[in-house]
């Protein structure tokens, strides 16, 4: 699918940099808010430093992921997905 995620690299503190499968490229924020339920591993630098792509989506250990069809239709519209 177009919304496969093919390349995610952390840029910096609670943020990523993704690419799609159809060349899309943007942004994932995590503001500290968001970081709550199973979220909460990702305040730990080491956990955030191991996202990894698993079947098209952006993951962490732990069973930790994103919907890739939402992350990339806010790129698609905004550059960018901040996750509040």
């Amino acid at each position: 699918m177009k919304w496969d995620v093919v390349d995610v690299k952390p840029i910096a503190s609670l943020a990523l940099r993704v690419q799609f499968r159809d060349g899309l490229v943007g942004n994932v924020q995590f503001e500290k808010s968001h970081l709550t339920g199973v979220f909460a591993a990702l305040k730990d630098p080491l956990v955030f430093q191991q996202a990894h792509i698993d079947s098209g989506a952006v993951a962490w250990p732990g069973d930790l992921d994103l919907a890739p069809d939402a992350m990339y239709q806010e790129i698609k519209m905004h550059g960018q997905w901040v996750l509040r």
